[in-house]
């Protein structure tokens, strides 16, 4: 009867001790000192003869705790708080009267850059966490373990995990700037009955501001997210934008690094807008001019969509409430008097709207999911083509995981064509897309493979510049989205796009991708020209040199 008993209190421990793991950790917060670092506990059951330990010092629970799921242990409460806006389930420093102490012993204080954590139930050793190693930390990041592997994204303190998603049957319409994406926007808003949520890196046209006006004195809310610090500072003419949408009762947020919270993301750089709980609109661009000019104005070359479809709506709406919601949020001011009326070229209009009725969708949001876009790139069969207005590396001797994939499907037979900007900003320096499309090229030939990369030519395509962000794949699924192909925008900035398969979407886009490609051409062939020329005139010199010689013997 005792060695019943015994087994079964064995095997009872056994069963016990296996469904404890620490499953979330922060070892590096921002806040001075990481009184913040915290760790979640996933259990159910009596904790007695559970321990944390760093080998310097470590916690158990008090006698007799029962936990039940997931429990958040932080090093000092109120910093906790201040970090995340609740407090934690237990500390360990005994800093706030509200937050239960857990008995600690010896100093427990996280290394940044080098440490380890043990769980023990009793002397067994259930878990144990060493960095560098299971995972690479860096300041702000906070590691997930799921389904027993530690998570390897990028992500840190406040960014969101939304999981993948796919939608069926989305009926909407396609666009492009500069030919028709501000009557697209323009009729998006004007069939607003109830509520548009509105999140944009950067809002400087006071003309599509007022159709945000228009919409709220016929009764519509109207929510705007902002970026709080974009490069370069907020221009004059936003702070116009924004004073126009405040005092005409339009909530306008910013995301922002405040005194007291670091915002989540390096910047808020997507570009989309939620209508009615019902319609999504995404698009590459900026409310600026630029980006929404009137038709038969020039601006920029970008790519956008309209979808129709209330789950998608919903997990958008999710997206932008979650992103409202942190502490990095603070109310816009606006001051000013300088409105967004630069003076474009006239434009000949190309491309007009085109409605679809039944494509698969899938949200890309950046940093969650952006992961998709390689995968995209990875599943390519026959043919890729990328517009994009820079694409930079990683470092010296590492490429851009999305370039290294679209490198590898040529590799394997696929058709990959790159075209780049080449606004000057884009073109001065001596590492940007001129030489980027240079090192394309030289590794095309090296390896003789189906890849080739061009700079757009402006002038004969009339555009202000390249500010596209788009993908298409097989002439069936295309990538419209705000992320920027750099090693900043995928893994550490919010970005929004979507991935449509529709063969007829995808056509459309194509065509525009391949009119600006083929002006591109024109601009090669001209260059192409010029050295064939210059050839033929050192043939020449060189023949009658020759001659020269041969005559004086």
């Amino acid at each position: 009867m005792r060695l019943r008993f015994c087994l079964i209190l064995l095997l009872f421990l056994a069963w016990n001790a296996s469904a404890w793991q620490i499953v979330e950790f922060c070892p590096d917060p921002y806040l001075s000192g990481d009184p913040d670092e915290y760790m979640v506990i996933e259990g159910y059951g009596c904790t007695d003869g559970l321990v944390v330990t760093d080998g310097e010092g470590g916690f158990r629970f008090p006698p007799g705790t029962m936990l039940e799921g997931r429990t958040t242990v932080a090093r000092n409460g109120a910093a906790f708080y201040k970090t995340h806006g609740y407090y934690p389930d237990f500390e360990w420093e005994y800093c706030h009267v509200s937050v239960p102490d857990v008995q600690r012993s010896g100093r427990l204080q996280l290394a940044n850059s080098q440490d380890e954590i043990q769980l023990f139930v009793y002397t067994t050793l259930l878990q144990e966490i060493a960095w560098p190693g299971d995972v690479h930390p860096r300041q702000g990041q906070v590691h997930y373990l799921e389904r027993d592997e530690w998570d390897r994204r990028i992500l840190l303190l406040g960014q969101s995990r939304f999981s993948e998603a796919a939608f069926a049957g989305i009926p909407g319409t396609a666009f492009v700037s500069p030919d028709c994406s501000y009557p697209v926007f323009e009729e998006a808003v004007n069939c607003a009955q109830e509520s548009i949520l509105l999140n944009v890196y950067e809002f400087t046209s006071m003309k599509m501001a007022e159709l945000l006006v228009s919409a709220k004195k016929r009764g519509v809310n109207v929510t705007v997210l902002l970026e709080g610090g974009p490069v370069g500072g907020i221009p004059a003419e936003e702070r116009t934008v924004i004073r126009r949408l405040s005092e005409n009762g339009i909530r306008v947020l910013q995301m922002s690094i405040t005194d007291d919270f670091h915002a989540p993301y390096r910047f808020n750089h997507a570009k989309y807008m939620v209508i009615d709980g019902c319609r999504v609109l995404i698009t590459s661009e900026n409310f600026k001019e630029n980006g929404f000019p009137d038709p038969g104005i020039s601006g920029n070359r970008g790519w956008g969509v309209c979808l129709e479809d209330e789950g998608l709506a919903s997990y958008f709406a999710d997206i932008f409430e979650y992103d409202c919601s942190g502490a990095w949020i603070e109310e816009a001011s606006g001051a000013g008097g300088i409105e967004d009326d630069p003076y474009f070229r006239q434009y000949e209009v190309e491309f007009e709207p085109v409605e679809f009725t039944s494509a698969h969708v899938i949200p890309v949001i950046s940093p969650d999911t952006s992961h998709l876009v390689r995968e995209m790139l990875e599943g390519a069969i026959e043919s890729i083509a990328i517009e994009e207005a820079y694409i930079t590396n990683v470092s010296s001797d590492q490429l851009n995981p999305f370039l290294g994939a679209a490198i590898d499907a040529s590799r394997r037979g696929v058709t990959v064509r790159v075209l780049l900007d080449s606004y000057w900003y884009n073109v001065e320096d001596e590492c940007d897309n001129d030489e980027m499309a240079g090192f394309i090229n030289s590794l095309a030939a090296r390896e003789g493979i189906l890849l080739e990369a061009r700079c757009a030519d402006l002038d004969l395509n009339n555009l202000e510049k390249i500010h596209n962000k788009g993908v298409i794949v097989d002439g069936r699924s295309v990538l419209v989205s705000s992320i920027n192909w750099n090693f900043n925008s995928p893994n550490f900035n919010r970005e929004v796009g979507v991935i449509i398969t529709e063969p007829h979407t995808a056509a459309y886009f194509l065509s525009a991708f391949d009119d600006d490609w083929n002006a591109a051409s024109c601009q090669d062939s001209d260059n192409s020209f010029d050295y064939l020329k210059l050839a033929i005139t050192g043939v020449v010199i060189l023949a009658l040199v020759l001659l020269y010689l041969h005559r004086r013997r």
